[in-house]
């Protein structure tokens, strides 16, 4: 009982729930999808930017959701879809193959990530017309840098 009585002073409080997240944590699994989703997007957008991967890297794992990382992976291949010219190509590229290599993605996240995509292809397309030669071609340099393996890269879809 005292221990609520407590949590309640300190939570009405200005700005006393702040002070609980920073106490307590409210990262990893406590945050919503949506905002998740949001901080990947951010992520990538910044890495764009900047191309830094060490810090992309960083802000990944201070989200603290490694069962999430498929999102990453989905994102960055989305963004190299609709993407034109080739440096989002070459950057995600090295983005995922460093992310790959440091083993902050794993083979699931990977996998999950990839499969998505090959599952949204259709619907990608009708917004992204060249997106399954763009969508092949990627898969192909992501097989040759040890990213994916052959029976993931085998299951791309093609046009």
């Amino acid at each position: 009982r005292a221990a609520l009585d407590r949590a309640t002073v300190l939570l009405s409080v200005t700005k006393g729930g702040k002070r609980i997240d920073n106490v307590w944590g409210s990262g990893g699994g406590q945050q919503s999808v949506k905002h998740l989703v949001k901080e990947i997007d951010m992520l990538l957008k910044e890495y764009l930017l900047s191309g830094d991967v060490l810090e992309a890297e960083r802000c990944l794992q201070e989200l603290e959701v490694p069962h999430f990382h498929h999102e990453l992976v989905y994102e960055a291949i989305v963004m190299v879809l609709e993407s034109t010219g080739e440096k989002t190509f070459k950057m995600m590229l090295d983005l995922l193959k460093s992310l790959w290599r440091s083993s902050v993605i794993t083979v699931d996240q990977m996998k999950r990530g990839y499969e998505r995509v090959y599952c949204e292809i259709p619907d990608i397309n009708l917004d992204v017309p060249h997106s399954y030669s763009v969508l092949e071609r990627f898969v192909e340099e992501c097989f040759q840098a040890g990213i994916i393996s052959k029976p993931l890269r085998d299951l791309c879809p093609s046009r």
